[in-house]
């Protein structure tokens, strides 16, 4: 019915789901929409009047919910969305001051909208993040389209910050932040990079962003442990917090203190847990003196009952392991070498595995030989112990090449925790 001449860099449509659903929208009556000329048809005097009456056209509203109704309107709104599309992306000139609000309007009626609750919130009893698929958004063939037309918007070389101000201020960008509880994450992937654009081109915005994703962070954490766009948050932060600048401001470091480390205590911590990682090492890389704080608050987080949330911590200590000097380590040594020594003992065969895995890691072995006389009396007796009574083949051999190499850092102090071990066995 229309030309579909889409452009290469348009992002795919995934297969359809199991379930869908749409998102809350109001269509507030039936209205029968003309096909107009696509852009190439009309003279160039004529394209400004027709890209206006074209983008009002796409401000109509239709039933997703109902698969086959309006199905004539709906293929003439999309056309119109595709037409307007590729006519912004490659012609210059035409995103100029007196079309921006209606840019803004068309995009701010079609997606600003009520976001319904999930099913099953991630991270609760009965959530499985590989089983269980997300809300796909029914009204995607026109949602997709006018998240393209509003990113070309913003990355046009004519874009014109200072005459979108009045358009793009903070009520907007509340009801952008909002739609990160989307379930479709074909969805939050075009808000982040939409996000990402805004907080680069509007500098008087980005305190106001960076305040407004604290405030659904600890709601998060502290209230409901209910969001869909975490991840996509700290994606977003992870590049913020790249760019900061030496010495970090207090703000930054409050961020880190109040947001970031809490954020290891949701159920749901699986859903976002790499992008926390990134933006956690990020202030470490930046600022080394950080490291005891962050240490003492993953330990005060760390799992007492779940052992794929304990496996999660692992990887991330071994993370901040990787960025930490000595001087900084020697500030958390016991603690963190404690609640290593614990999981080294766990009786859970995953845990005690990814403890034993940071013998691998060559650096971490550097450190801890560096500081053997602390370490290895503390580490000694859950090794010793489980090289002589765990039931799995694999963490044997993990627990004796560590004992190994505790043996060659220093044999005097090896042989003094081995008969230390005996007699407290003994005496037990």
């Amino acid at each position: 019915m229309c030309r579909n001449n889409t452009p290469k860099d348009t992002i795919t449509v995934q297969k359809a789901p199991r379930r869908q659903k749409s998102s809350r929208f109001y269509v507030y009556q039936n209205v029968e929409l003309e096909m107009y000329p696509n852009f190439h048809e009309v003279p160039p005097a004529q394209r400004y009047e027709l890209l206006v009456r074209k983008l009002a056209q796409c401000q109509i509203l239709f039933d997703f919910n109902d698969a086959s109704s309006d199905l004539k309107n709906k293929e003439i709104k999309r056309c119109a969305l595709q037409e307007i599309l590729e006519y912004i992306s490659t012609t210059r000139g035409t995103i100029i001051d007196t079309i921006y609000v209606d840019i803004v309007r068309m995009f701010a009626i079609n997606l600003f909208r009520t976001i319904p609750p999930p099913q099953i919130a991630p991270g609760a009893e009965g959530f499985d993040l590989e089983a269980d698929e997300p809300a796909f958004e029914t009204a995607w063939p026109h949602i997709r389209l006018v998240y393209e037309i509003f990113l070309r918007f913003l990355e046009s070389p004519d874009f014109n910050t200072h005459a979108a101000k009045k358009l793009i201020d903070q009520k907007f960008v509340i009801q952008l932040l909002e739609l990160f509880d989307s379930e479709d994450p074909r969805e939050r992937d075009f808000l982040k990079t939409i996000l990402h654009r805004v907080y680069g081109k509007f500098l008087n915005l980005r305190a106001f962003i960076r305040r407004s994703i604290n405030h659904i962070f600890f709601q998060y954490i502290y209230e409901t442990e209910r969001f869909n766009g975490i991840a996509e948050f700290l994606e977003i932060l992870g590049s913020i917090i790249n760019g900061f600048a030496l010495p970090l401001k207090e703000e930054h470091k409050t961020f880190l203190s109040r947001v970031l480390i809490p954020l290891h205590k949701p159920a749901g911590l699986a859903m976002y847990h790499p992008q926390l990682d990134y933006c956690v090492v990020q202030f470490l890389e930046k600022d080394p003196s950080l490291t005891a704080e962050v240490v003492h608050g993953i330990l005060r987080y760390w799992p007492k009952i779940n052992s794929a949330k304990e496996v999660i911590f692992l990887n991330e200590l071994e993370n901040i392991l990787d960025v930490t000097d000595s001087v900084e380590l020697s500030k958390v040594l016991e603690p963190l070498f404690q609640r290593l020594a614990q999981c080294v003992a766990s009786t859970h065969f995953q845990v005690a595995e990814r403890a034993l895995y940071y013998w691998s890691n060559d650096y971490i072995v550097s450190l801890i030989n560096n500081n053997i006389e602390i370490i290895m009396p503390i580490l000694f007796p859950s090794l010793y112990n489980h090289a002589k009574t765990h039931w799995n083949r694999t963490i044997q051999g993990l627990v004796y090449t560590a004992l190994k190499m505790f043996m060659a850092a220093d044999p005097v102090l090896f042989d003094e925790c081995a008969r230390k071990f005996r007699e407290d066995e003994e005496e037990e």
